[in-house]
């Protein structure tokens, strides 16, 4: 599902940004949990790889019934959200 069979035995320096994303969320859904929190999740990916991220993210709430908290300046990422609370200041 998050498409980094490939890339298991590679070193984390020779993966790309996106990579090590769906490697670390690979890591927070292993264990099953019912809540993934995550901070800037798309903060260092380019618009594709952000995509990509979020559409992992809709899947494992959809199909998974996980919940994810995610803190974003990412406008695009946060309106793909099924619930979106802003905070200021």
């Amino acid at each position: 599902m998050l498409d980094i069979k490939e890339q298991t035995l590679k070193p984390a320096s020779k993966l790309s940004s996106g990579q090590l994303q769906s490697n670390s969320i690979a890591r927070a859904f292993i264990n099953e949990p019912a809540i993934i929190i995550t901070d800037e999740p798309t903060g260092n990916l380019d618009s594709k790889n952000s995509e990509a991220i979020a559409d992992i993210f809709k899947h494992l709430a959809r199909e998974f019934g996980l919940t994810v908290i995610a803190v974003t300046h990412d406008t695009d990422f946060a309106g793909n959200s099924d619930k979106i609370l802003e905070m200021e200041d």
